[in-house]
């Protein structure tokens, strides 16, 4: 599986984070030198984030508070928690390797076409998926398609949902692992361990109010450590023509071209069409961030926010980044560990631990922010199908419910993640992004385009065959096709045939076969009016999880 993978024409961001995480920590077990100061950073910072949580659990009374922060969030933290859950520790890694090697592309290819996608999102689906909080009364992103499709839709987007998420997470919790044996020495196993027990401690006990308040104070951290290491790299260029004139130095040859190598126009366009669908709710944690705000007008807000850091912020974290290859002299073919390699070398102690503190921080934020929008699928989506008593679950066991999932589901995603090395797994984790970018598409269209009165022709019967052809796609295009091509599918195309296939289906069954029923149609027009009935949060008591028998016989339910 692995070798038909990297027999890709080029390295890509995919590639290189997903190489870093099996190879790093064996070539420099021990290079990190942190010492007692950087130590007391990194402790305090963990000491913070479980002080948070503790303060949050006093906010956490129902299911609602646990998963839309019970719809009173303000604009800006929702806009600032949107943007911390979207990064992880392959920032650091794979991208940092992509900046080492192409320059300005990493921000061209990256961190633009997903600004520019929220920016879309921010007109186009914030405002609708917030009304489904305060209009249709729910509390996980996909617990209306229920009603807007039927019962096996939904059970289908939430099982794939959860499963792909468990391996999903697993490679972040790898990634920052190998990071801290990096500068620390510590096992994997070990540092898995250490991040996934205290975020596991923050997330289960405070909620959605506790993610979004620890990615306030990360990305409060994170601002203070890359401006750190901006001005830190800054300081250095006098010796090569100052801040405009290093461009001109042999070592960053092509640096400064926007689009190259394997990284052109159909990259690009591929990249903004994934992130269109990833960054709006496609992975379900970014939408509860439009759900937990007051009123439709404030959850376009809060994504026009992210959209501007999207846009703004990486420029600081990349320049030292791209210009790395006049100060090391990387170690890993792939770049993977320049980043790494300035911060040791450019950094005194305790800006050395903030900066380490830095990566922690929008991992953990990531796979929080996660957790909490899988705990929400299970109790709110797939336990009333599957028992009895969860249909009949009250605010106080519905509360448990949620937290109990959140610990399981960190649990077993930090299981798979310890696998990194095993002969079973590893080939996983090496492709496990990429299932991650594929796989996406098939599970978010039907529950983007969904929301849209252009498509309310698309009813069960289109969603469920998007779906499901959807990922025989994605399997041909990454496995038979690939192996069958010479040099393999490039990347972009395996990434992105599936969601193209799962969106022509879409629209095509839906007018081949129409299933625009009253009941359908009402829903759609509750997500699409405007004008926000609900706005002050009163609608925010969501109630139990309601049963799956009556929509598994063909009964529709509309909320009030």
């Amino acid at each position: 599986m692995s070798g038909h993978f990297a027999a890709c024409h080029a390295p890509t961001p995919l590639v290189r984070s997903a190489n870093q995480l099996s190879g790093v920590h064996k070539a420099d077990p021990g290079r990190g030198h942190m010492n007692g100061l950087d130590w007391s950073v990194l402790i305090g910072y963990f000491a913070v984030m479980v002080a948070i949580g503790v303060w949050s659990h006093k906010r956490v009374d129902d299911v609602s508070d646990f998963f839309t922060a019970g719809g009173k969030m303000p604009w800006w933290l929702s806009g600032i928690s949107h943007h911390m859950s979207g990064y992880s520790a392959v920032m650091f890694t794979g991208y940092a390797g992509i900046a080492y090697t192409y320059g300005v592309t990493s921000f061209v290819t990256w961190s633009f076409p997903i600004a520019l996608g929220i920016a879309i999102g921010s007109k186009l689906f914030a405002p609708r998926i917030n009304r489904l909080r305060s209009r249709l009364h729910v509390a996980s992103p996909l617990e209306y398609l229920k009603n807007r499709y039927n019962l096996p839709t939904q059970q289908a987007l939430a099982w794939s949902g959860m499963l792909l998420k468990i391996v999903d997470v697993a490679a972040k919790w790898a990634a920052i692992a190998t990071l801290l044996s990096v500068f620390t020495g510590i096992t994997l196993n070990q540092g898995i361990l250490i991040t996934g027990v205290i975020t596991g401690i923050y997330c289960t006990i405070g909620g959605l109010w506790a993610d979004a308040l620890t990615e306030l104070g990360q990305f409060v951290i994170q601002l203070l450590a890359g401006v750190a290491m901006f001005v830190a790299v800054v300081m250095k260029l006098g010796d090569h023509g100052g801040f405009f004139g290093v461009w001109d130095e042999p070592a960053l040859q092509g640096h400064g071209k926007p689009l190259v190598g394997p990284y052109g126009t159909v990259f690009l366009l591929a990249f903004l069409f994934i992130k269109l669908f990833e960054y709006n709710g496609g992975m379900l944690n970014q939408a509860q961030r439009y759900m937990a705000t007051r009123n439709a007008h404030e959850a376009a807000r809060s994504a026009r926010l992210s959209a501007v850091l999207w846009l703004v912020w990486p420029l600081v974290l990349f320049f030292p980044m791209w210009m790395s290859p006049l100060l090391v002299e990387s170690q890993k073919a792939d770049g993977s560990d320049s980043y790494a390699l300035m911060t040791e070398q450019l950094l005194p102690h305790g800006l050395l631990g903030l900066v380490i503190v830095g990566f922690f921080s929008h991992t953990m934020a990531m796979c929080s922010s996660d957790a909490n929008a899988i705990a929400a699928v299970f109790t709110r989506d797939v336990a009333p199908v599957l028992s009895k008593r969860a249909r009949g679950w009250g605010q106080r066991s519905g509360l448990l419910a949620a937290r109990l999932t959140t610990v399981v589901f960190l649990g077993l995603s930090m299981a798979v993640a310890t696998q990194v090395d095993s002969p079973t797994f590893k080939d996983i984790i090496t492709v496990v992004i990429k299932w991650v970018a594929g796989l996406m598409g098939p599970i978010a269209i039907p529950m983007m385009l969904g929301l849209l009165r252009p498509f309310r022709r698309s009813g069960p019967t289109a969603a469920l065959t998007s779906w499901g052809l959807g990922l025989v796609a994605f399997w041909l295009v990454n496995y038979p096709i690939n192996w069958n091509v010479d040099g393999g599918v490039p990347l972009e195309y395996q990434v992105s045939v599936p969601l193209a296939v799962s969106l022509v289906l879409y629209v095509l069954v839906g007018c081949l076969k129409p299933e625009d029923t009253p009941e359908r149609l009402a829903i759609i027009e509750r997500v699409n009016t405007d004008g926000d009935g609900d706005a002050s949060g009163a609608a925010a008591a969501v109630p139990a999880p309601a049963g799956g028998m009556d929509d598994a016989v063909g009964r529709s339910r509309v909320g009030d």
